[in-house]
């Protein structure tokens, strides 16, 4: 595989990743936004990445190949009763699909739950995303519930399942 690096995402990466959320959004229906991107500021994204940075179980990942961003990853941390839980994020370039790179930052972002004590990750993906469900299920996850017309496209409604990986 070329050389990529995975790394964790600072605020200087925020205009980066910005345009990389416009990008990934206008290739695919599998994210929550579309090729508008995010709706925040580079300045607001930059703080959000500090935060994260300073999270004790929270991390964002990008990963980059030849100084481009082609994808990213997330932990978010859940507060009080919920601190044994993350929940995760993840996207990938519709041109680096298959090749690897989601596994290798699904790897990295369990090597991080595991050394930050988190015991059970979770995440929601279109019930319909054969590719994504197979790479999460390749590394423990367990389909554990359903989301009934989680995202609605152009009227038309669409499921999401609800998987888990418990690490304990």
């Amino acid at each position: 595989m070329e050389h990529i690096e995975i790394r964790e995402t600072m605020p200087e990466d925020a205009e980066k990743l910005l345009a990389y959320m416009q990008k990934v959004g206008a290739e695919t229906d599998n994210l929550t936004f579309g090729k508008e991107g995010l709706p925040v500021t580079v300045e607001q994204e930059q703080a959000y990445l500090a935060q994260v940075h300073e999270a004790q179980r929270s991390v964002h990942y990008s990963v980059w190949k030849e100084g481009e961003l082609i994808a990213d990853g997330s932990l978010s941390g859940l507060p009080r009763r919920m601190s044994h839980y993350a929940e995760l994020g993840l996207s990938v370039i519709k041109a680096q699909w298959n090749q690897g790179i989601g596994g290798r930052l699904l790897s990295e972002l369990i090597a991080y739950a595991r050394q930050a004590s988190i015991e059970i990750i979770r995440l929601e993906v279109r019930s319909d995303n054969e590719s994504a469900i197979h790479l999460y299920e390749k590394y423990g996850f367990k389909r554990v519930g359903m989301i009934p017309a989680y995202f609605k496209i152009e009227n038309r409604y669409v499921d999401f399942l609800i998987m888990c990986l418990d690490l304990r």
